[in-house]
């Protein structure tokens, strides 16, 4: 008798599982609670936990500090170099997977700091703050070498630092080491001569358009890039910051909205992705990861500007536009498309993993509805955190891409784990979903993401 007792738990369980599948299958609207079946989703469709969103954001980071070094090495023998007083072309960079004084590490520069605001994990902070010890330490040498004629030739470590030709050398690093210092992770003395080279390109060297707008000569003259919405204006905001001059925040503010009808397409409510002076009529391609780029510029420009700046109304209306027209392109993984409005085109992860931080920024700042964009930046989150892989490296990002106006040249362009394009966004999506997982009690009601005041 007693193992009857033990037996017939068992027995009941095994009924009620039987009984469930059975249901499910071949169940019907009367006997069937067919609204709580649960969908087949393709990526994870759940509330983000902050433990969670962390353990995929360590995973990034184990990677890049490994791939990152700061060491200089003597070429011939390998072996560090740590004469600070000279250095000469026997002297390089100790080689990593990444650069460390990239637009795209500048990037990942600024989305470390927000990671380690988000958690308060020290190690995201001491990472900027180690590289740019060595930045500060060696361009001030590098500099003087050259100067004197020790160091020689075409090329030498971080020249695109110290002799800038473009936005993509100086914007975006810029804006990363003035954050770094404003801080505390950072040693201006060291970065303020660089820091002055960048401003100087910025202001005074890049091309520009006859109203003042940054431009390129390539792959016309007088090209608009909407990446450089990102290069330039960021930087200036935060050089206002720096000095304390408003001649630097004017120019800002007048870039984006010097831009921003150029560029913006109204009625689908997102940019084009390069425009030249003169051309009639333009051809248009909203490539997603330069969507990206303005969107952030917006955040970086609100994040900077006084609550009573004349210009700041335009600038929320024109974020609050771009994220309304982005919701609608949303693919239903997550993702969006390497080509926003057209569907044939690959989904793509640093785009959407930008979208993520920016529509998670704003909702953390009261800048967007919290229930009406909240499941949009979780679902986009959801969808980037599936293409982290076991090694921490990001994949499903397209390479560097320049200025088209043909649709071949963007649905074709390779996705590499190396593009380090994917490594920020990511990094920042997720401390940005963190920072919304707990202001909020964002749950599943009815099968669907809800957004909850705690």
């Amino acid at each position: 008798m007693q193992k009857k007792y033990y037996i017939l738990p068992l027995l009941c369980a095994f009924s009620l599982q039987v009984s469930a599948q059975y249901t499910e299958k071949n169940g019907n609207d009367v006997t069937t609670p067919l609204h709580l079946l649960k969908p087949d989703y393709p990526m994870p469709y759940t509330p983000p936990k902050a433990q969670d969103v962390k353990v995929i954001l360590d995973r990034i980071f184990t990677y890049l500090d490994a791939g990152t070094p700061t060491e200089m090495i003597l070429k011939k023998e390998g072996t560090v170099y740590t004469n600070t007083k000279k250095i000469d072309n026997t002297v390089s960079v100790k080689q990593g997977t990444y650069r460390l004084t990239s637009y795209e590490w500048g990037v990942t520069y600024g989305a470390m700091l927000s990671v380690a605001k988000s958690t308060g994990d020290k190690r995201y902070s001491d990472y900027v703050r180690k590289r740019f010890t060595f930045l500060g330490t060696w361009l001030p040498v590098i500099k003087k070498s050259v100067d004197n004629g020790t160091l020689t030739g075409k090329d030498y470590p971080f020249k695109h630092c110290l002799e800038p030709k473009a936005l993509d050398d100086c914007g975006a690093i810029c804006t990363a080491m003035i954050k770094a210092i404003k801080t505390g992770n950072a040693d201006e003395a060291g970065l303020r001569p660089t820091l002055d080279v960048f401003a100087d390109f910025i202001t005074n060297k890049e091309h520009r358009l006859s109203d003042g707008t940054l431009s390129r000569v390539r792959p016309l003259d007088k090209s608009l890039w909407l990446d450089d919405m990102y290069m330039g204006i960021p930087a200036l905001a935060q050089l206002s910051v720096l000095t304390g001059k408003e001649v630097y925040l004017n120019d800002a503010v007048k870039q984006f909205k010097q831009f921003v009808p150029r560029m913006f397409n109204t009625q689908k409510g997102i940019y084009m992705h390069g425009w030249i002076e003169g051309m009639d009529p333009h051809p248009q391609f909203h490539w997603g990861r330069a969507n990206g780029w303005a969107l952030l510029t917006a955040v970086e420009l609100l994040d900077v500007l006084p609550a009573n700046h004349p210009d700041r109304p335009f600038v929320l209306a024109q974020f609050q536009a771009h994220v309304k027209g982005l919701a609608g392109y949303q693919s239903g993984t997550g993702f969006w498309h390497q080509l926003l409005d057209r569907e044939d085109s690959y989904l793509e992860t640093s785009a959407t993993a930008i979208y993520a931080y920016c529509v998670a920024h704003g909702i953390n700042n009261g800048w967007l509805d919290a229930q009406a964009y909240s499941p949009m930046a979780v679902l986009a989150w959801n969808a980037v955190s599936t293409k982290v892989n076991a090694k921490g490296e990001v994949e499903g990002t397209c390479v560097g891409t320049g200025m088209g106006f043909d649709p071949a040249y963007y649905y074709y362009r390779p996705v590499n784990n190396y593009a380090a394009h994917g490594y920020g966004p990511v990094l920042m999506a997720g401390a940005e979903i963190i920072t919304l997982a707990n202001n909020s009690a964002i749950k599943i009601n009815d099968s669907a993401i809800q957004y909850y005041k705690k």
